[in-house]
């Protein structure tokens, strides 16, 4: 596992996204989150915190979704509030909130307000529902999000309640890598004709634009819209998960003819596994599957596979996971300031990217923010 050093933010890091400039309003969730990635990559990012918290209550020191920023705190209520924001906003490329829509315009830091500072500003809004429609104004998260696009229902086993994917189908994949497309997209624009613009990104945009090749599978007749009978979600027993002797659990993948002939092979039920293709008998080859795995542990089974091409790997939990040995080879997590966390990603071969800094303290940043982006009303705000 890599191990990076300990330290407080700076004004960017390393990477990619080096020199640009990143405003973020403090929120939960997938905002947070699109902001961490910009910082990852190297953005300076500084985020606005409000004055006695946010509404989670988890302790600043470990909200990694905060890594590498720089915090000043701001009270956007304040008669002077919105003031000190706009003077980020014109030195900076990017804004990023994730407020219900109406509420950065009641606070005096929409969109109107911030293009007549900063004309090349690149405005991001991270919602749930988006900006229009019936449900903008309604409260939500992820699992609300994600149910009505179809995804939520094709997770889990037939006759069970869908499966929760945790937030990560939402929150994070349907809307914060979206942010971050959609902002680097609008970039490349402001660079282009010197003109900024909005990016709308809705986790419920996001979430269906996930699902894309499986309506192209429905549409072709070859994906049931029911749970559990499918390739890909769980239907097929050849692409699922089975429980071991010592409870642990094995994934398996061998969708492809060759692989599923290593995979029957070294589980041992070459001369006996009905034949693939008849998905009437898939409830026959699931039960010779799951008996077999039931034979060893998940240990065991681990040793059998590993470096085939059967497609088969352990279940790992959270914990587990870095001491993967190809993830540990990879650096695929990293330590930094006593904390195990996912490395930086993508990688770069130019302009590599790296944990540089740990979560930002709310308002500890507030001098060298003020310094570097050349706003000195910062200070004179925290010295009042």
């Amino acid at each position: 596992m890599a191990v990076t050093g300990n330290g407080a933010g700076d004004a960017g890091g390393r990477g990619p996204l080096a020199g640009l400039r990143v405003v973020e309003l403090a929120g939960i969730g997938p905002g947070p989150f699109a902001a961490m990635l910009l910082a990852d990559l190297g953005a300076d990012v500084v985020r606005v915190d409000r004055p006695g918290g946010g509404a989670l209550a988890v302790d600043p020191a470990y909200d990694l979704t905060n890594r590498g920023k720089r915090s000043v705190l701001v009270d956007l209520k304040s008669a002077d509030g919105p003031a000190r924001v706009l003077d980020l906003v014109e030195r900076a490329d990017v804004l990023v909130e994730g407020f219900r829509p109406g509420v950065a315009e009641r606070l005096g830091v929409g969109p109107a307000e911030c293009h007549a500072r900063n004309p090349r500003l690149v405005y991001g809004r991270m919602t749930g529902w988006g900006q229009g429609g019936p449900l903008a104004q309604t409260a939500g998260h992820d699992i609300a999000y994600i149910a009505v696009t179809g995804a939520l229902g094709m997770i889990g086993n037939p006759g069970e309640p869908p499966a929760v994917p945790a937030n990560l189908v939402g929150d994070y994949a349907g809307g914060s890598l979206y942010l971050v497309i959609g902002v680097l997209a609008a970039l490349q624009h402001a660079r282009a004709t010197g003109t900024g613009q909005v990016v709308d990104a809705a986790i419920v945009d996001g979430t269906a634009h996930l699902t894309a090749m499986i309506h192209g599978m429905m549409a072709a007749g070859g994906w049931q819209d029911r749970r559990g009978a499918n390739l890909l979600d769980g239907g097929c027993p050849f692409y699922g998960t089975y429980e071991t002797s010592d409870g642990g659990h094995m994934a398996v993948g061998a969708l492809e003819q060759q692989f599923y002939d290593t995979f029957t092979e070294l589980l041992g039920i070459a001369d006996r596994a009905p034949a693939r293709k008849d998905t009437a008998r898939w409830g026959e080859l699931r039960e010779v599957v799951a008996a077999r795995f039931k034979t060893r542990t998940r240990e065991e089974w681990t040793a059998v596979f590993e470096g085939t091409d059967a497609c088969v790997a352990p279940v790992l939990s959270l914990r587990e996971a870095p001491h993967h040995p190809h993830l540990a080879a990879r650096g695929t997590f990293t330590e930094f300031g006593g904390i195990v966390q996912p490395a930086p990603a993508p990688r770069f071969s130019a302009t590599p990217a790296a944990v540089t800094a740990g979560p930002a303290q709310p308002g500890a940043d507030t001098r060298s923010v003020a310094r570097d982006w050349d706003v000195p009303a910062l200070v004179a705000k925290e010295v009042d």
